[in-house]
C-alpha cells in the first residue's frame, strides 16, 4: 500500500509543480489499463464497461459464492458502482450520499467514513429517486457530486475534504444524480432539474482548486452553448448563427431543459468528450414550438474550453421525454470495410446509433426493440430534408394528437426502450450488452405554467409492459452496432435497471429490480448463474483483483425510476411520473434495502 500512496504522492507534486494537464490524464489512464482497480464508474474512458479479468470465466462462474457484505446503513435506490483503488474499496450511498472507504486487507474494515450535511429539502425536488450514480478517482482524491450539487474533492486517504463547490440552486429545482468525469487537469459535471424548467449545462472545475474554467448550456445563445456557428457541425454542416435561439418561441429557451444527469465518455487521441442532453421543458410539447435545440443531442466537446465540434439531435422537438442522456460508449471497428472510430449510442427513444465520433457522421440508426412504434424509421438518405431525423407516425404524436387527449399504446414509455442503465461493450465478441426496458404507455399532455422551483412536467403518463410479447418489462439484449441488429434477447419480468459489466472471462453480469445478480454466456446469453440479494438491483455490476483473487461486486437497493414506488411509498398509479403503476407487481418480489454484495470463488 505505500507504494501505491507514495505514486499518488509523486503525482500531486507533479501536478503542483505545473505538470498538471499530462499527469492528471496519466493516472486515470494507468489505473483504467489495470484491470485489478476501477477509479471511474464507466471502468474506462471510453464507457465499455469491459473488465480484462478472467479468473472467473464462462466453465467456473456457477461456483461463485458470497464473500463479504456491507450495509449502507441507506434505503432507497443505490445506482452506479464501488471503486477500488489499491487495497481501499469506496462506496457511496444515496442521498445523503454517504461515502466509505473499506479496508480490503482487513474484510472491510471502514478506514473514513464522510457524511455531508445536506437539506432534507432536496429530496421532494429530484426527479425520479434519491438515487447517486458514483464516486470518481483521479490523483489521490475521491470526487463526489452530491445531490444539492455540491461537488467535493476527498483526500482518498483521509476523506479530507480538499475542496467543494456549489454547482447549482435546488431552490430552482437544480439538483444532481450523476457521477462525474476527471479529464485531465478537469472535473467535468452536469446538472439535473428538467422536470423544474431548468436550463441545464456542463461545467468543469479545476481538479486542484475546485476553480470554474467553463460551462456550456444546451440551449441559448451561440455564446452560452461554446459553438462556433462555422466551424460547429451537425450532420456534417455547420449549425449557423443562433442555431438554438431560432428553434425555441420567444424566450423559452431560458426554461428549456436539455439536462445533463447521464454519463461522460473521453477519446485521449481525438482529444474529445462525449455526452447527452435531456428532455425539453415542459413534457408538452404544444407550448414549446419548434426543434428545441440543444436538448435530446449528443455533444463531442474539447475538454480544456469547452468548444463543441459537432452535435446531433436524436429526437427533435420531443414529445414523449425521450431524454437523450444515455452513455457514449467508444470503440474502433470496421464498418464498409474501413476502420472507423466509432460511438455507439442506445437512446431513450428505443434508437441504437452508430456514428464515426470525429465528424459526427451518422452511420446507423436502428430499434434496438422491435416494439418501438412512434416512429417508422431515422431517415438515413442523405439527399433528403429530413435526413438523420425520426419520421414520427401520426397516431403516437402527442403534439398532433393535443392537449388533454390520451394518447395511447406509445412505444417505448417515457423511461425509454434503455434509461441510465450502463450498456457494456466486449471487443472478444464485439457485441454490446444491452439491459432494456419492454414498457409502452398512454401520454396525455395539459397546460402548465412556470414557477421557479415547481414541477414544470404537463402531461400524465401510465405505464404498462409491452402488448403481445412476452408479458415482462425487459429483455437483456446483445446487439451487433455495425449491423444494427439483435443477435439474442433474454426475457424478463421487470426492467433490466442493472448497469451490465462484460469480462474477458466470456460471462457478462446484470442485475435484476427483482434483485438477482446474473452471469450469463457472452456468445449465447445462456444463463449461467444468478444469485438474489437482499433487495432489487439498480446498481452496475463491478469487478477486482485483490491478492491475486478476482471478485465480483454489486450494490442492492431497490430504487430508482422503474423502482420509485416502493422506493418512496407511493400508491397513486400515475404518481413517479406513471411508473408507479406499471411496476405495481415488484412490491411482492423484493423490498428496501441498502447492501454490498461482493463474490468470489471458492478457495
Amino acid at each position: 500500500m505505500k507504494s501505491v500512496w507514495l505514486h499518488g504522492s509523486v503525482l500531486s507534486a507533479l501536478a503542483l509543480s505545473g505538470a498538471s494537464l499530462a499527469v492528471a490524464n496519466e493516472d486515470v489512464l494507468k489505473r483504467t489499463a489495470d484491470p485489478a482497480e476501477q477509479v471511474l464508474q464507466t471502468v474506462d474512458y471510453a464507457n465499455t464497461r469491459y473488465s480484462k479479468l478472467d479468473q472467473i470465466n464462462a466453465g467456473n462462474v456457477k461456483q461463485l459464492q458470497v464473500a463479504w457484505t456491507f450495509s449502507t446503513g441507506v434505503l432507497r435506490g443505490h445506482e452506479g458502482s464501488p471503486l477500488v483503488v489499491g487495497n481501499m474499496m469506496y462506496v457511496h450511498t444515496p442521498f445523503p450520499n454517504v461515502v466509505y472507504a473499506l479496508d480490503l486487507d482487513k474484510d472491510g474494515v471502514i478506514v473514513w467514513k464522510y457524511e455531508p450535511k445536506q437539506d432534507p429539502a432536496v429530496i421532494p425536488v429530484m426527479c425520479c429517486d434519491t438515487v447517486n450514480r458514483g464516486l470518481a478517482y483521479a490523483d489521490g482524491a475521491i470526487i463526489l457530486h452530491q445531490a444539492d450539487t455540491t461537488v467535493v474533492s476527498l483526500d482518498a486517504k483521509s476523506g479530507k475534504v480538499n475542496w467543494s463547490v456549489v454547482n447549482g440552486d435546488p431552490r430552482k429545482g437544480e439538483t444532481n444524480t450523476a457521477t462525474v468525469l476527471p479529464v485531465k487537469d478537469k472535473i467535468i459535471v452536469g446538472i439535473a432539474g428538467g422536470e423544474y424548467g431548468v436550463r441545464c449545462h456542463v461545467t468543469a472545475y479545476d481538479s486542484r482548486t475546485g476553480k470554474k474554467v467553463w460551462r456550456g448550456y444546451s440551449m441559448g445563445p451561440d455564446s452560452d452553448l461554446i459553438v462556433d456557428p462555422e466551424k460547429t457541425t451537425s450532420l456534417g454542416k455547420p449549425i449557423g448563427k443562433d442555431s438554438s435561439l431560432k428553434t425555441w418561441e420567444g424566450d423559452q429557451w431560458k426554461t428549456g431543459g436539455g439536462c445533463t444527469w447521464g454519463w461522460f465518455s473521453y477519446d485521449p487521441k481525438l482529444d474529445l468528450m462525449y455526452y447527452g442532453s435531456g428532455n425539453p421543458s415542459t413534457w408538452n410539447p404544444v407550448q414549446r414550438p419548434g426543434d428545441n435545440k440543444w436538448s435530446m443531442t449528443i455533444w463531442a466537446r474539447n475538454p480544456d474550453t469547452g468548444m463543441a465540434k459537432w452535435v446531433y439531435q436524436m429526437t427533435p422537438h420531443d414529445e414523449w421525454d425521450y431524454d437523450g442522456i444515455n452513455e457514449m460508449i467508444l470503440t474502433d471497428q470496421t464498418i464498409g470495410g474501413k476502420e472507423r472510430p466509432l460511438l455507439t449510442h442506445f437512446d431513450r427513444n428505443g434508437f441504437a446509433y452508430t456514428m464515426d465520433r470525429s465528424t459526427g457522421e451518422l452511420l446507423v440508426a436502428e430499434k434496438f426493440d422491435p416494439v418501438v412504434n412512434w416512429a417508422s424509421k431515422v431517415d438515413m438518405d442523405k439527399g433528403s430534408k429530413t435526413y438523420g431525423r425520426p419520421l414520427v407516425v401520426d397516431r403516437y404524436s402527442t403534439e398532433q394528437n393535443g392537449e388533454d387527449t390520451n394518447s395511447k399504446g406509445i412505444c417505448p414509455a417515457s423511461l425509454g426502450t434503455k434509461d441510465q442503465q450502463p450498456t457494456a461493450f466486449s471487443p472478444k465478441t464485439s457485441l454490446f450488452y444491452v439491459p432494456t426496458n419492454h414498457v409502452c404507455m398512454d401520454y396525455e399532455p395539459f397546460r402548465v405554467s412556470y414557477t421557479a422551483g415547481q414541477p414544470y412536467v404537463g402531461a400524465t403518463l401510465a405505464m404498462y409492459p409491452a402488448p403481445n410479447g412476452h408479458g415482462g418489462m425487459g429483455n437483456f439484449i446483445a446487439w451487433d452496432n455495425i449491423k444494427g441488429k439483435i443477435v439474442w434477447s433474454n426475457p424478463e419480468q421487470f426492467s433490466v435497471w442493472s448497469g451490465a459489466l462484460a469480462t474477458a472471462g466470456d460471462v457478462v453480469f446484470y442485475g435484476t429490480l427483482e434483485g438477482y445478480l446474473k452471469a450469463v454466456d457472452s456468445k449465447t446469453g445462456k444463463e449461467l448463474y444468478k444469485f438474489k440479494t437482499p433487495s432489487g438491483i439498480v446498481g452496475n455490476v463491478m469487478t477486482y483483483q485483490h491478492k491475486g483473487k478476482q471478485f465480483i461486486g454489486i450494490l442492492s437497493g431497490v430504487g430508482g425510476w422503474a423502482g420509485i414506488g416502493l422506493a418512496a411509498g407511493l400508491t397513486d398509479p400515475n404518481a413517479g411520473l406513471g411508473a408507479v403503476g406499471g411496476y405495481t407487481a415488484l412490491s411482492q418480489y423484493t423490498n428496501l434495502g441498502g447492501q454490498l454484495t461482493v463474490f468470489a470463488l471458492p478457495n
